[in-house]
């Protein structure tokens, strides 16, 4: 009877573990304090240099080995091909964990939408739906498509 008890209960700890992942799975989360104008300085150089100063730019934290981070890419890059002054930038950072950790990011794939100035629009943690995506930033861009 034990036994029984023991997979029942193990059971429902996958069960709301799963729910739990999947509902945080591609979350937008808007920035949540504003940063001053020279906010480019205080990011990390590798970040920096990956910002386009005449778009937003969406900067996506990746690692070698992750495959959600492929599925990212390829909804980030078909967002940034069809919406003017966008662009996407795909950083690894499995060699430079400063980076992540200077940013505060615990999970990949995180994209972080920038201004052209630097300041944080945004967050997405996971994988991200275009039409998410699309509402999310539709105060900053015009769709080309």
């Amino acid at each position: 009877m034990t036994g029984l008890w023991v997979l029942v209960g193990t059971l429902v700890v996958g069960v709301l573990t799963g729910t739990l992942l999947s509902l945080r799975n591609g979350r937008i989360r808007r920035a949540m304090s504003t940063t001053p104008s020279n906010a480019s300085s205080a990011l990390p150089s590798a970040v920096a240099d990956a910002l386009d100063p005449h778009a937003i730019t969406l900067v996506q934290l990746s690692t070698t080995f992750c495959g959600p981070c492929r599925h990212a890419r390829a909804v980030l890059t078909r967002f940034a091909d069809t919406t003017e002054g966008v662009t996407h930038v795909d950083l690894d950072v499995t060699d430079r964990p400063e980076v992540a950790q200077s940013l505060r990011v615990l999970r990949t794939p995180t994209t972080i939408a920038y201004a052209p100035e630097g300041t944080e629009l945004l967050r997405i943690s996971g994988v991200p739906t275009l039409d998410s995506v699309r509402t999310a930033l539709a105060p900053h861009t015009r769709l080309t498509e």
